[in-house]
């Protein structure tokens, strides 16, 4: 049988950073590669930190992104599933997006077989070894009385501490981010052979890092980081026998 659907992911796209006009044109790009996969798609995965902030009040949303949402809508309402998952920079959603865009929203690991092909997805942040100090600050924003706390804030005011830590985002920080560390410096890494040797997956694929990684791990499994819209473009896509990292170029 000829599998001519394919599932498409990626990460990072952190709209909203560094400035209005740059996440204006880097909007607009990701529209034009989602037009581009939905001609083909019979799932998408969008992996956490679509937004360089985001938190849903009781009756307020951040401004803006209406493009990008838009055409999240429009590809649901065409019967493409989409799951978006939750990072460090856009987990406070509270049903915002799954009632008005119909997309799934996952707050952790989400494990999905297709074609005989099992595979791990999760942001990656907050796992493995290591970076405990961050753990911590993921656990307390997550928490009811971080979220309760932060929705007792005008939003102006919640907006523009959100936009002031931004400012200091990794999105940010140079070069740091595009350098490789090493199997035994890199947590996702050494995150996902913990689990490997427990259970197997063909792939694991992660956002978060903002580095494009395609890394085999044992003879028939790997780790795909896909990387962020900023610099690179990059996501992957799964063909039905591999899942394949690429980098989005308009034509």
């Amino acid at each position: 049988m000829t599998y001519t659907k394919k599932i498409y992911f990626a990460s990072d796209f952190h709209l909203g950073a560094p400035n209005f006009e740059a996440s204006l044109q880097r909007e607009k790009l990701i529209c034009n590669w989602l037009d581009m996969v939905k001609k083909d798609a019979e799932e998408i995965y969008l992996m956490g930190d679509l937004f360089d902030f985001w938190f849903e009040y009781k009756h307020v949303v951040p401004r803006g992104f209406t493009r990008f949402l838009g055409k999240i809508a429009e590809l649901t309402d065409a019967g493409i599933p989409i799951t978006i998952f939750k990072g460090n920079h856009d987990m406070w959603t509270f049903g915002y997006l799954e009632k008005e865009l119909g997309v799934k929203v996952i707050s952790d690991e989400l494990i999905i077989e297709s074609n005989g092909k099992k595979i791990f997805l999760h942001h990656g942040d907050g796992i493995g070894p290591g970076d405990n100090g961050y753990k911590w600050v993921r656990k307390f924003f997550r928490s009811g009385f971080a979220i309760t706390l932060f929705g007792f804030l005008h939003p102006t005011i919640g907006a523009g501490f959100a936009k002031y830590l931004s400012k200091k985002s990794r999105i940010n920080g140079g070069d740091k981010d595009k350098i490789y560390l090493g199997d035994d410096k890199e947590f996702i890494v050494q995150y996902c052979k913990a689990l490997l040797a427990k259970t197997h997956y063909d792939y694991f694929i992660c956002g978060h890092r903002h580095l494009p990684l395609d890394i085999k791990l044992s003879e028939n499994a790997r780790y795909i980081n896909l990387g962020e819209w900023v610099n690179y473009y990059s996501y992957a896509v799964f063909n039905g026998t591999n899942v394949e990292l690429k980098y989005f170029k308009e034509s």
